[in-house]
C-alpha cells in the first residue's frame, strides 16, 4: 500500500484476555475509534494489517479497542508497540480554522512583531483546548494554548504560525 498513512494511536499493550488492545490516542478526532471504522495496524517492516473496530471504550485515559475476528489476547499480542493508522482518504473534512496535527507540527512560530520563537514540535490535548509545544533553540520548550487570543494566523502553505503572546507566556 503506497498511499500516505497517518498515525491515530499507538498500541501500548493488550488488555485482558479477550483481544482488547490499549491505545494511546494521537488523533484529534473522537470518532476515529467508532465501531465499524477501518484502521490499519502498522509495525516496523511488516505490511499494514487492515482491522475493523468491533468495540471501543475508554479506561483510565486509554482507548481500549477490540477488532472484528480478533477475540483472544494471542491474536493481538503481536500488535503491541505498533501504531494504528488511517489512509489519506479517511481524513475528516475540516471546518475553516481547523487543522490536522501533521499540518501544524513543523511550522515556524513567530510573534506578531516578527520575533522568531521556534518550531511546533508536538501537540498536546489535555483538556478544553490543544496546547502546541514549541521547540526553541537553546531554551526550554514553550507551551502555547491553541485559542483565538493567542494564535493569530496559521499558514499551512508557508508552514508558519503567528501568535500574540499572553502576558507572562515568554518569561
Amino acid at each position: 500500500m503506497s498511499q500516505k498513512m497517518y498515525n491515530i494511536g499507538k498500541i501500548v499493550n493488550t488488555h485482558g484476555i479477550r483481544g482488547e488492545v490499549k491505545v494511546v490516542r494521537i488523533s484529534d478526532f473522537e470518532e476515529r475509534f467508532a465501531v465499524g471504522n477501518q484502521v490499519y495496524a502498522v509495525k516496523e517492516k511488516a505490511a499494514p494489517v487492515a482491522l475493523t473496530i468491533a468495540t471501543h471504550r475508554i479506561h483510565k485515559g486509554f482507548d481500549l479497542l477490540q477488532f472484528e475476528g480478533y477475540a483472544n489476547i494471542n491474536d493481538v499480542e503481536h500488535f503491541k508497540g505498533g501504531y494504528l493508522k488511517i489512509t489519506e482518504e479517511q481524513l475528516t473534512e475540516l471546518e475553516s480554522g481547523e487543522y490536522y496535527y501533521h499540518e501544524i507540527i513543523g511550522c515556524d512560530v513567530m510573534t506578531a512583531s516578527g520575533e522568531s520563537l521556534g518550531v511546533v514540535k508536538e501537540i498536546l490535548s489535555p483538556g478544553a483546548n490543544d496546547v502546541w509545544v514549541i521547540k526553541r533553540p537553546k531554551e526550554k520548550d514553550l507551551l502555547i494554548p491553541y485559542i483565538d487570543e493567542v494564535v493569530k494566523e496559521v499558514s499551512i502553505e508557508n508552514k508558519k504560525v503567528v501568535i500574540e503572546p499572553m502576558e507572562g507566556l515568554l518569561d
